[in-house]
């Protein structure tokens, strides 16, 4: 009897030391069940529910993460057709420049493999938005072209930090002056959510209502203040008097320790849905976007970002780090 209970013993510690490896390898139980593709899904379909409540023309765009239209993240798999409906376009990097270095061109395979999901968002009917990381004239060039013959909206940006208006080409690419009110009315963008360059929000606006842009992708702030509502409303109006659509960034898969809900003790104490920092991009990290805590600082109150942007008035939201489901795949 001693024996059995002493071996009892032994299996319960076993198990245990499986337990606390899974632990440090950051699984458990409950982690391997989750379906990270179907959790991403899910979020962007209830940010969009929420936004549309306010707004029924607000536009939900995810930037990257093109695999979550089909069962199997490819071409040939079977179309998600909730998720599908419940986004207004689609944004991808570095489709034909910038996957491994900026004003290179992408690798072949990586390129079939983004361009084959994005003609297919095309064919049911999501507008496609690419971002070209590419500086030397002819690239940019080539970028707008082929971009263009697949029916994308596309944007070249010299700057990886997207900081700057771009002094090429001197107008934009398919310049036009009509009145934008969807994103599929648009010729093209310009991406600009970094005001490093300048010095204070009203130079930021003469900046942009200097060009013809027909849609901007832009921040919420100027240096942690927001923009106001009258504020967004001047940058809606192009140099030739069209209007313009304006859209706003808001990174879900990953947390800023430079924005507002950032507080100081997360940076001894993470709380449980907050991963570790991304070594590509200083002071982010990534978060366990399943958790209702994360998705409380997004969407569905009076306090949370979305509620800031649309009480900003701006048109839509371009969703950031939609691709962090393979970051818990691959861990």
């Amino acid at each position: 009897m001693k024996k059995f209970k002493y071996l009892q013993v032994v299996l319960v510690l076993i198990m245990l030391s499986f337990t606390v490896a899974d632990c440090k390898k950051g699984k458990s139980a409950a982690d391997q069940n989750i379906d990270y593709r179907q959790e991403m899904r899910n979020f962007i379909f209830n940010i969009g529910s929420y936004s549309k409540s306010f707004d029924s023309n607000f536009m939900i765009i995810p930037q990257n993460g093109q695999e979550l239209i089909t069962d199997n993240g490819e071409a040939d798999g079977k179309m998600q057709d909730s998720y599908v409906k419940s986004v207004d376009a689609t944004g991808r990097e570095d489709l034909f420049y910038g996957f491994s270095q900026d004003d290179q061109p992408t690798p072949e395979a990586e390129n079939q493999h983004m361009l084959s999901l994005c003609l297919l968002c095309e064919q049911h009917g999501v507008q496609v938005m690419t971002t070209d990381y590419c500086s030397t004239h002819s690239k940019m060039d080539y970028s707008y072209q082929v971009n263009d013959q697949n029916a994308f909206i596309s944007f070249a940006a010299s700057d990886r930090n997207l900081s700057t208006v771009p002094d090429y080409p001197a107008t934009p690419f398919h310049v036009n002056s009509e009145n934008i009110v969807n994103v599929s009315q648009a010729k093209n963008f310009l991406y600009l959510i970094n005001s490093v360059n300048f010095a204070t929000k009203s130079e930021f606006i003469t900046a942009v209502s200097a060009t013809d842009y027909d849609l901007i992708v832009m921040d919420l702030f100027h240096n942690e203040v927001a923009y106001t509502k009258n504020e967004i409303e001047q940058l809606k109006t192009k140099h030739n008097g069209g209007k313009r659509l304006a859209v706003c960034y808001l990174s879900i898969g990953e947390a800023e320790n430079y924005r507002y809900y950032w507080q100081p003790t997360w940076n001894t104490n993470n709380p449980a849905w907050l991963e570790k920092e991304n070594p590509a991009w200083p002071g982010n990290y990534k978060v366990r976007y399943w958790d209702k805590t994360w998705q409380n600082i997004i969407y569905g109150n009076n306090d949370t970002y979305l509620k800031k942007i649309i009480d900003a008035g701006f048109d839509g939201v371009y969703l950031d780090v939609v691709d962090a489901f393979e970051y818990f795949e691959e861990k």
